[in-house]
């Protein structure tokens, strides 16, 4: 009777001197944790898997040194070692996650440009996930190991390992492939979370991206769940790839009457009061004029894809009220013309005007189009979206520059 007392006496003083350890090891990490981020998120979070750890391991080394011989020893050592494992793998996994937020809230996502945090973000999630299911699959590897009849049978699961290997991967070859898929997009920068994208005809951003699903919520907050191999088979847009600035159009079909240099001073007008437009792109330019209609397009840039979707509305509006109240002879109409006896037209009688003439004998007519008129050129911004598209330099031909 005297030994056992003792035995659990001193099992119970080494568990509560390891839970006095503990609380001053947390006590001493909180008030250091005003300073560092590090040891803040340590005894947040990592106390409680700290403190169960070396509790269990007290008592498992106490047992083991003062226990002696009694019936069922075996037994009882063998369940507190497999809680030691356990409980130090959630002390791992812990830690492990401490370490990812840490790096996470070390870049912040509520800035303009937050490209670079978005990606680490996207990164340690998916770290997480794969670090958490590395930290059970190896701690239930170790406790299987401790059973010795596991170890036994260990050679002839090698053996067969071949076997297993293949049939495994021909029946998980879907999840296998959805799994490298994720891996892939997160560290090919393809694709991170908060990325506007269109999918499906369908635009939206990147909600959750798991190592085999992507969320896309929907402009009208709708879910699209996709499998991750989707975005590595088949193409999709990516708003915000480089960037969140984009650029949009806004296209009306209107008559030839149409003052198209006054409609773009309006344009210009309407941008320049408008707290949606970034101020890099105010393009008008006639891109169609077929089938009795020409077709005007107006080229607008914004600092997001929201943004640019009330700019490009916005513009519409506009324009379809400036249109209608101040240039009524531009709206598209179908014209029927009705000659004399001799089959002549009016029209045919109008002197023809010389306000577009651009022969090189007209020198009052500018042949160049201003900057609003546009898109490749006219500005710094247009000159960089010209040299974008342009191929290599053309080689000079050595012997024709030695003459």
């Amino acid at each position: 009777m005297d030994t056992v007392l003792w035995a659990i006496s001193v099992t119970l003083g080494a568990a509560v001197l390891a839970l006095a350890v503990v609380a001053v090891v947390h006590r001493v990490a909180r008030r250091l944790g005003r300073r560092s981020v590090l040891l803040r998120e340590l005894s947040d979070h990592a106390h409680r898997p700290f403190q169960v750890a070396m509790t269990v391991l007290a008592i498992e080394v106490g047992v083991r040194a003062t226990g002696g011989e009694f019936a069922g020893r075996d037994v009882v050592l063998h369940l507190l070692v497999l809680a030691v494992i356990a409980a130090f793998a959630w002390l791992l996994a812990a830690l492990a996650l401490v370490v990812e937020d840490v790096a996470v809230s070390r870049v912040r996502t509520d800035v303009p440009d937050n490209l670079r945090a978005r990606k680490v973000q996207t990164q340690v999630r998916l770290l997480r996930r794969v670090t958490v299911a590395a930290v059970v699959v190896v701690t239930f590897g170790i406790m299987l190991m401790t059973f010795p009849h596991v170890r036994a049978v260990g050679a002839s699961l090698l053996a067969s390992a071949g076997i297993i290997g293949v049939v495994a991967a021909l029946a998980a070859q879907s999840t296998l492939g959805n799994i490298f898929a994720g891996l892939q997009l997160t560290f090919s920068d393809a694709l991170r979370l908060d990325d506007v994208v269109v999918v499906e005809d369908e635009w939206g951003r990147i909600e959750e991206l798991t190592l085999t699903t992507v969320v896309v919520q929907i402009w009208d907050d709708r879910r699209l769940i996709m499998p991750t191999t989707y975005f590595t088979t088949r193409p999709f847009q990516n708003w915000t790839r480089t960037g969140s600035a984009v650029l949009g159009t806004a296209e009306f079909d209107l008559d030839w009457a149409v003052p198209v240099q006054d409609m773009r001073e309006e344009l210009r007008t309407l941008l320049e009061g408008s707290q949606l437009w970034d101020g890099r792109v105010c393009v008008l330019q006639v891109t169609d004029a077929v089938g009795g209609m020409i077709r005007v397009r107006a080229l607008v840039s914004a600092n997001d894809a929201p943004t640019l979707w009330d700019l490009r509305c916005l513009v519409r509006e506009h324009f379809v009220g400036w249109i209608r109240d101040r240039q009524p002879t531009s709206l598209p109409r179908v014209r029927a013309e009705v000659g004399d006896g001799a089959n002549r037209l009016a029209w045919q009688w109008v002197r023809p005007s010389t306000a577009h003439d651009v022969r090189p004998g007209r020198r009052d007519v500018p042949t160049e189009p201003d900057d609003d008129a546009r898109v490749f050129g006219g500005s710094p911004e247009g000159e960089a979206r010209a040299a974008e598209f342009e191929g290599p330099p053309e080689r000079s031909d050595p012997d024709e520059s030695r003459t």
